[in-house]
């Protein structure tokens, strides 16, 4: 295998608590709950619709640094390339679209609050996944290796996240199949994203990581988009919807995506797998504020306690990595892709 640059030791703020900031940026990505439904409900728009939108108004947020991406992208190894073609065209088009078609069924007007409450509940649920396959490919295709510390307190953060979203409603009515295998496939696909992205991160900066995750994906969600509706698709935009895109754009897409990757840099993707819980937490947190900031579900105790329970665990991941609870393999230690097949196989 190519061996990528390997970036120079940081030591700053984000470097030093980048556990914490991954968690943040998780938690921003929740701000998708104010914008994404109204245009699933009141707009009637399809997921490809939504997330082609959305996805191009973030790449447009790129242009001011595109020439500097272009010219560090000159110098990349292949590898790299694919690794950045593949966080494009699943984790963010297909993982997003995929999402998204999931919220139709939770936030479907037909359903009673309290259906619709256990609908999101099931789909939130099922987010608790994510770090079991990223810890999993982490340790396939980086070969990162954890030490004993790391899984007890593993376990404290998937323990947190579960009390919050249990305690939302466990015995409202479950969600259709068809939305639990939505949730399945993105939750796999945005943990192999995790894995990808640190991959890239060590022979390419942050910004390029970021940009070229909403570029490459356009091509990928402009088919996607004209396979489910059609040219036909392209008129049911509006200007009404724009206040609606610009949220999702800006909040849980560019800033949270930017502030993620920067952080992921510092950070081993077995622990941001676990940090990334921030945001079903975050989510369940919106629902029992107060309308109009939130969906007005009453905070409950075990959501409090599984809230400290989370953040205390992701604390302690963060300064354990210093210590080297888990253990990340150079570039040119990561497997190659005939290593991961004969393994996966």
């Amino acid at each position: 295998m190519t061996t990528q640059a390997h970036p120079a030791q940081r030591t700053g703020l984000i470097d030093r608590y980048s556990a914490l900031f991954i968690t943040l940026a998780a938690a921003l990505w929740a701000a998708d709950a104010y914008f994404r439904p109204e245009l699933v409900n009141q707009w009637k728009l399809s997921a490809s619709e939504i997330v082609l939108v959305e996805d191009l108004l973030i790449s447009l947020c790129f242009i001011p640094v595109m020439r500097r991406v272009v010219r560090e992208l000159r110098t990349a190894a292949w590898r790299t390339w694919l690794a950045l073609a593949v966080i494009a065209a699943g984790p963010q088009a297909i993982a997003t679209v995929l999402f998204t078609r999931s919220l139709t069924y939770a936030f479907a007007p037909s359903l009673s609050h309290a259906a619709s409450l256990g609908v999101q509940s099931e789909v939130y649920l099922l987010y608790l996944l994510q770090p079991v396959f990223g810890a999993t490919l982490a340790w396939i295709v980086l070969r990162e290796r954890r030490r004993p510390a790391f899984w007890p307190i593993a376990a404290a953060a998937l323990a947190g996240a579960a009390l919050i979203v249990f305690s939302q409603s466990p015995t409202a009515p479950q969600a259709q199949l068809q939305a639990a295998l939505f949730v399945v496939g993105a939750v796999a696909l945005w943990a192999l994203g995790t894995v990808l992205g640190r991959y890239a991160l060590s022979g390419i900066s942050f910004a390029s990581t970021s940009a070229m995750r909403f570029v490459l994906a356009l091509p990928v969600l402009l088919v996607l988009m004209l396979t489910d509706r059609g040219v036909a698709g392209f008129s049911q935009y509006s200007i009404g919807q724009l206040p609606s895109f610009l949220g999702i754009a800006l909040i849980p897409g560019l800033i949270a995506m930017v502030l993620y990757y920067r952080a992921l840099s510092s950070t081993p993707a077995s622990i941001s797998s676990f940090a990334e819980l921030g945001y079903p937490a975050a989510l369940f947190l919106i629902f029992s504020l107060p309308a109009p900031v939130g969906f007005g579900s009453p905070l409950k105790p075990l959501e409090i306690a599984g809230a400290v329970l989370l953040v205390a665990a992701v604390t302690s991941l963060n300064f354990l990595k210093r210590q080297e609870v888990v253990r990340t393999a150079r570039p040119s230690e990561f497997r190659s892709a005939s290593e991961v097949t004969e393994i996966a196989s």
